[in-house]
């Protein structure tokens, strides 16, 4: 945190090992220091010498200069003694005149200036910067008199040139507060400066044209660099802090002086009156039951410890005792202003307040048009209006003024983003979001290996407590290694091990009781059956009469495509075991045995005489227990050709997490195939004795529903596990990614590329603080000191795993200023996760303080706080991470409600997508004649998004913000020196132009050229989007009528097609809201009296292969106006919103590669590029229906911001895109996966 020495100066800031120069380091260079992420330095190749500059190297005079010792710096004068003679001349002119000073010489300082600056020259200074420190005797800023009083001390900033060039340069604010100047220059010295009312405006980041222009742009932090925009012409001072927080300093305080100039003194001092002030007179005269003016010390730590519960007692208590020293005080009792200053300085975040000033129009309060913009533009929150601002001003807000004059005060609003409201947790996750109607084979599944374990493999003890964790945690599939027992009872526990006994009985007890408390769908019970047959019969006794009709009984019937899904399941408890031919008549039969725990004991050597054998065992079975197993048959996994051919649904694998492994590396795409279909569990591998965990993102990422995790040992797996299972109510059942669900996908589980078909999206994390950081449990060595760092991981297939740490800050736990930023491109978002890990730094090894793990699609955009957890689980009290996330997009799209980003790309480097060549010709012409719609429409979108990024660098923003955030930070520039509009926005048309009001400066000219391109191309996407959708489209009709053609002759020598296209008319069905998903084949079996019920599992299995089941767009419901009850044909298709194409290629393409001659590895890669080309054809579809979802939100923006800033002509705020919305157009959705060809069926969608 940013604070002020006694001496009014800002001593130097230490980053881990990388100190910014004080006086110790004369004589070095700033290239000597290293630079980190976090520093704001230049690297050595890009710093300007200190040599002689050629006259024509140099930039407006000025000498290059690098040193940082006594000589080199010599000539800057260093005013350490000017902020008291500031508050002597500015705040109290009065009594200074009274001194005999005249006032034409109080405000003349030149002469007493030369007197300070001569004596500054004649010691040796310490360099100005901020210090994170948190001794007693330093002051924090917290308000904008601090911010002036250290402008006007004054600090080094770097400033950056157009020609690559950096200056250090020695920045300082005139104790008038008239003008800003730097120094040394060969300027005159009333050149070498700016008028404070010349500056129009104060922009953070490196957002002009000289910044990204220049070299050293990639070495420059984000955080600590701002430009000075002045002038007529709008001219930039572009400057480089040496932290975040002085460069924070700088733009609050020059802010403020924008905003108030001559009376920002009056501002000042009015404001010391302030909300907090009497809020906490008010808490104080509560207390105060006596009327004494002071209460007990004891009171006065246990009421600043009621507001703030992170603060440790003895810290509250020491500060008082610091202030009492210093004013020589005897007695222990607090006055109200010692409280209100205690308070003050404990309690009073600068990172917040930074950014509550950025809103509060440089006022000390939040007003309700203040507070919406803020919700809106920052936090995304959608149709914000006064009410909304009010109800989160009467719930937050501590003072009973602001409560009722509707403002928010810096202590409401901290109240406010430390509340659960700005969790970074998306609240929609926290139930069940997702679409929970698709087959079982589609979900991740929460999984147990060895639930009945609390510690290790091999000697551990067996207890029941391990399944009421397991199921209270959400997990819904639990393991149960069931053995003979004493006393007819059938015990459970890890065979051929030392682990201890618990009674079968008892554990099935405890699922009975607990296993739908966290959740309501299906229970797996993975029975792994050792028993005699006589003790199978008391197994058998035990679960029917104890879970009764909980357990699912009814078989699956054999033309079965799908398993049910999990919302047909609620309340039901499956059973994953070995189970008998269906001709078995006798009341037992033999089936091979499963024995995990036998697998380890031969690795542990223990039984030397049980050797692996290539014949499997036979054991016994009871015939009434194999019925209870019905939709998870247990069985021996042989390769993927068998499987695609013979495995049913209903029948399971379990893979051994080697063998697992070895099946993603070696056949990724088939792995990924087989989950489509079929259930997999991966058990950890027996070598994992100590109960370690195996990366369940390894197994995911190939679609492996059941992952057995060892839930008794925390760490990095299970935290990405718990993690995962949060995102749809902690259901403990989660929805793949649709190119994982799609039939027909191409989709390889060890990509290190982009995903075909998905668009990659941008995460931007800055992490700005952090709070009460605890010490490390089990760390003595440093005592209290806790020196943090913040690790950011993110998990997911290969290529987008990645991690960045910020620096460490030292001796400072209690609330650590990092602010840094950190991008990271996520190619599958359906499948990344974000963790969050704080830990301290020590020379010994870096211990653990907290995590928290959080999928990538329940991330909230904007501000928040993360909320750490412990080693075990258990959340931190008050221990969080402040940080702000921006997710975009860099190819458009994204979510609706999250910001838009684009990449600028020129015509000539753009990457078109491309179709791969079969080498089958009829198939290979089909897919020709979509190349020239997909490059409309990537060139449709790239324009758009050109135009979007080149008008937000007008603005001065950077791609990140939205297109509100553009308005709100123009408008100061579309109103004149009468407060009369230049431009405003006619919202009348749908889409919003700028019409003249006067006289356009010529810098607004560019603005409003560049505005007019953005809606021009954003208006040409909407128009025309709709055509080259068709014209994708048209790729599969040509293709269905293709492939008839040449089938014909096979179709003679084949028997009928079982999979006959149902026609529109014997199935009238109105999908209307299913054809922006595009049409996905149902295959339904036969004989089969088709339920509505069953009709809509199908209906919603469609959506998953389309991807419409994410949380946005689970609310798109079906329609079904006519259905006929009456049984359907052989194996039929239920099939809307296009030709069936695409399947019906699927289906008869190795019939029309062998006609091409094609075999072997050429057959291979024909099918998978077929694959491919599907996907892309999907993919960008989609992209262009996101790409359309994209313009019509920024044009929503434009008209509410329009509004806001009162800069609209016409229009209400009912929304600008509705006009456009109006008209009849046929959605764009992913390319169907079947396309009927049918014109019946196609004149019912219209």
């Amino acid at each position: 945190m940013a604070e002020l020495g006694e001496d009014g100066r800002l001593p130097p800031v230490h980053f881990g090992h990388t100190a910014v120069p004080s006086d110790e380091d004369a004589g070095k260079t700033h290239c000597e220091v290293s630079v980190l992420n976090g520093d704001c330095g230049i690297s050595e190749n890009m710093m300007c010498s200190g040599s002689p500059v050629t006259p024509g190297s140099q930039a407006e005079g000025e000498t290059a200069n690098t040193s940082v010792g006594p000589d080199a710096k010599s000539d800057i004068p260093r005013r350490s003694s000017i902020i008291k003679y500031f508050w002597l001349v500015a705040l109290q002119p009065t009594n200074y005149l009274a001194q005999g000073t005249n006032q034409s010489s109080c405000y003349n300082i030149d002469s007493v200036l030369t007197k300070k600056l001569q004596d500054g020259r004649q010691r040796k200074e310490r360099k100005k910067t901020v210090s994170f420190s948190s001794m007693p005797t330093e002051k924090k800023i917290s308000r904008v008199s601090d911010c002036i009083n250290a402008m006007v001390d004054g600090s080094e900033l770097k400033k950056v040139r157009s020609n690559s060039r950096v200056y250090h340069r020695y920045f300082l604010l005139d104790a008038d507060m008239q003008s800003l100047r730097w120094e040394p220059t060969k300027k005159e010295s009333e050149k070498a400066k700016i008028d404070v009312k010349s500056i129009k405006e104060v922009r953070t980041g490196k957002n002009t044209e000289t910044f990204r222009t220049n070299g050293t742009y990639d070495q420059i932090s984000e955080d600590c660099a701002f430009s000075i925009i002045f002038g007529e012409n709008y001219e930039s001072l572009d400057l480089v802090a040496n932290t975040a927080d002085v460069a924070n300093i700088w733009v609050t305080g020059l802010r403020y002086l924008i905003s108030y100039g001559k009376h920002t003194l009056n501002m000042i001092e009015s404001s010391q009156n302030n909300l907090r002030s009497a809020w906490l007179s008010d808490l104080f005269d509560e207390d105060d039951v006596n009327h004494n003016k002071q209460i007990a010390i004891c009171a006065a730590v246990q009421l600043i410890k009621k507001l703030n519960p992170g603060l440790k007692n003895l810290k509250i208590e020491l500060k008082f005792k610091e202030l009492h020293k210093a004013q020589d005080k005897s007695e222990s009792d607090v006055t109200k202003e010692e409280f209100a200053e205690v308070f003050h300085d404990l309690c009073t975040r600068p990172e917040i307040y930074f950014l509550f000033v950025q809103f509060s129009s440089n006022k000390e309060f939040l007003d309700t048009k203040d507070l919406m913009i803020f919700l809106e533009a920052e936090q995304g929150m959608a149709q914000v209006s006064e009410d909304t601002s009010l109800n989160v001003i009467h719930k937050y807000e501590p003072s009973k003024e602001g409560r009722l004059k509707g403002w928010l005060s810096l202590d409401g609003f901290s109240n406010y983003l430390m509340s659960a409201e700005c969790h970074i947790f998306d609240p929609e996750h926290k139930s069940v979001c997702q679409d929970m109607n698709q087959p079982l084979s589609h979900y991740y599944i929460n999984a147990s290996h060895n639930t009945y374990l609390i510690e290790d493999q091999f000697r551990g003890p067996s207890d029941v407590t391990g399944y009421i964790r397991a199921l209270k945690m959400g997990c819904r599939c639990v393991e149960l290694d069931v053995w003979d027992g004493s006393d007819n009872e059938p015990v459970i526990y890890t065979g051929h091990t030392m682990t201890s006994q618990i009674v079968f009985r008892s554990v099935i007890d405890v699922i009975n009781k607990y296993a739908f408390v966290a959740s309501e769908f299906p229970l797996i019970l993975c029975l792994e059956n050792h028993c005699s047959v006589k003790q199978q019969k008391v197994m058998f006794q035990h679960l029917k009469k104890i879970l009764g009709d909980r357990i699912h009984v009814d078989s699956p019937k054999l033309e079965d495509c799908y398993l049910p899904s999990p919302s047909e399941l609620k309340g039901k408890i499956l059973l994953k075991g070995k189970k008998l031919d269906t001709n078995c008549t006798a009341s037992e039969g033999e089936v091979t045995d499963e024995d995990e725990g036998a697998e380890m004991s031969q690795r542990m050597s223990i039984e030397s005489t049980e050797q692996q054998t290539n014949a499997p065992k036979k054991i016994p079975l009871l015939k009434d227990l194999s019925d209870l197993v019905t939709l998870c048959k247990s069985v021996e996994f042989k390769d993927f050709p068998t499987s695609f051919q013979k495995q049913k649904p209903w029948e399971l694998c379990s893979f051994n997490e080697v063998f697992a492994t070895r099946c993603a590396c070696d056949f990724p795409g088939d792995f990924v195939n087989y989950n489509k279909k079929f259930l997999a569990r991966v058990y950890p591998s027996p070598m994992r004795i100590d109960s370690s965990n195996m990366n369940p993102q390894d197994f995911w990422k190939c679609g492996c529903q059941i992952v057995a995790m060892n839930y008794q040992t925390p760490g990095l797996m299970m935290d990405l596990n718990i993690g995962w299972f949060r995102q749809n109510g902690n259901s403990g059942y989660v929805l793949r990614p649709a190119i994982m669900r799609e039939q027909v996908s191409y989709f390889s589980a060890n990509t290190k590329d982009s995903v075909p078909g998905v668009s990659p999206q941008l995460l931007h994390i800055k992490i700005i603080s952090g709070q009460n950081f605890p010490k490390p449990k089990g760390s003595g060595a440093k005592g209290d000191v806790v020196d943090p760092y913040v690790y950011v991981e993110i998990h997911g297939i290969p290529a987008d795993c990645a991690e960045q740490r910020t620096k460490t800050v030292h001796q400072n736990g209690d609330n650590p200023l990092f602010d840094e930023s950190f991008e990271f491109q996520i190619n599958l978002p359906e499948l990344a996760m974000v963790r969050f890990v704080v830990l301290d730094d020590d020379y010994i090894g870096d211990e653990f303080i907290g995590q928290y793990t959080i999928p990538f699609e329940c991330l909230q955009p904007g501000f928040r706080h993360v909320p750490l957890q412990s080693l075990t689980g258990e959340l931190l009290p008050h221990t969080l991470v402040f940080v702000h996330v921006a997710i975009t997009n860099r190819r458009g799209g994204g979510k609706p409600h999250k910001r838009g980003l684009s990449v600028r790309k020129g015509k000539k480097s753009r990457e078109y997508a491309s179709m791969r060549v079969l080498q089958i010709k009829a198939v290979d012409e089909v897919f020709k004649t979509a190349l020239l719609p997909l490059r409309e429409a990537t060139d449709l979108r790239e324009n758009m998004q050109n135009a979007i990024v080149s008008f937000k660098e007008l603005c001065g923003l950077s791609a990140v913000a939205n297109l509100k955030q553009c308005i709100l930070a123009l408008s100061p520039r579309l109103t004149g020196p009468d407060n009369s509009p230049l431009l405003v926005f006619n919202l009348s048309d749908p889409y919003p132009n700028l019409e003249l009001q006067g006289l356009l400066p010529e810098v607004l000219k560019k603005v409003v050229t560049t505005y007019d391109m953005m809606i021009q191309t954003s208006k040409t996407l909407l128009e025309s989007s709709d055509s080259v959708y068709e014209r994708i489209l048209q790729t599969q009709k040509a293709g269905f009528e293709q492939q008839m053609v040449d089938s014909s002759t096979m179709a003679e020598k084949k028997q009928k097609n079982k999979n006959k296209v149902v026609r529109g008319q014997n199935l009238k069905m109105c999908i209307g809201t299913v054809i922006p998903h595009g049409g996905v084949s149902l295959s339904f079996p036969t004989p089969l009296s088709v339920s509505r019920s069953h009709v809509n599992m199908h209906v919603s299995m469609a959506t998953a292969q389309t991807g419409a089941a994410t949380c946005s767009e689970r609310k798109r419901l079906f329609s079904l106006k006519e259905f006929p009850s009456r049984s359907l044909s052989p194996a039929c298709d239920l099939c809307y919103g296009s030709p069936l194409s695409a399947m019906e290629f699927h289906e008869n393409l190795q019939d029309l590669a062998v006609k091409e001659g094609l075999k072997g590895r050429k057959l291979h890669k024909a099918v998978e590029s077929f694959t491919w080309n599907i996907t892309i054809l999907k993919g960008q579809a989609d992209l262009l229906k996101h790409a359309r979802s994209e313009v019509q939100e920024n044009l929503k923006q434009i008209h509410y911001s329009a509004l806001t800033c009162n800069l609209s002509k016409g229009g209400t705020a009912g929304g600008s895109s509705g006009s456009t919305d109006s008209k009849s157009r046929r959605s764009l959705e992913a390319i169907p996966e079947k396309a009927t060809g049918e014109e019946e069926l196609t004149d019912e969608e219209n």
